[in-house]
């Protein structure tokens, strides 16, 4: 039998790239569930759902988070880990319980208590990056934070219609990085 180039090309089984390489290229993770339940509730009282729109936790905040420590800042990661035992640590010695089972007011009111700590204020930060970030990092789930704040998204190009003040831009829902 001869075996010719269109016999093996027939014959071959093809994969495509993109799902060769999904798992090489699977987002890596810092904390754990633990740490991932914490960090939720906390960021659930610093931006929380109501009538106006999602909250961080909806958003994906927390993923945001999670893989900004297991990535570009994993150096910040000893220091934020430690952020959170301490709150947990602060819930425990003063409310006998898990900080993510404390109700809403309470956990408010911890929250005050450690405002002016440099961990509160990153924290923070980082909730509103996850919030209103690209969604290529995890965060900004269905584009709600961009929703929330009405950025209609990155754009190469803008037409003369779209650079009117009187006319709201339409929603341009991709991310600068692709799907």
């Amino acid at each position: 039998m001869d075996i010719t180039r269109r016999t093996v090309i027939a014959s071959a089984t093809f994969f495509p790239l993109a799902a060769l390489t999904a798992v090489a290229q699977a987002p890596r993770t810092a904390l754990t569930p633990a740490q991932l339940r914490t960090l939720e509730a906390m960021i659930d009282r610093i931006v929380p759902k109501d009538e106006a729109g999602p909250g961080a936790v909806e958003c994906g905040a927390a993923i945001y988070i999670d893989r900004a420590m297991a990535d570009a800042l994993a150096g910040e990661k000893a220091a934020f880990v430690d952020g959170l035992a301490r709150v947990e640590a602060l819930a425990q010695s003063t409310y006998h319980a898990a900080f993510a089972d404390l109700i809403p007011e309470v956990r408010d009111e911890l929250l005050t208590s450690i405002e002016g700590q440099p961990f509160f204020a990153r924290m923070r930060r980082l909730t509103l990056e996850g919030m209103f970030s690209d969604p290529h990092y995890g965060g900004n789930r269905n584009f709600a934070g961009w929703e929330l704040i009405r950025y209609p998204g990155p754009r190469l190009a803008v037409a003369s219609a779209d650079q009117r003040m009187s006319t709201p831009p339409q929603p341009y829902r991709r991310s600068a990085y692709g799907a």
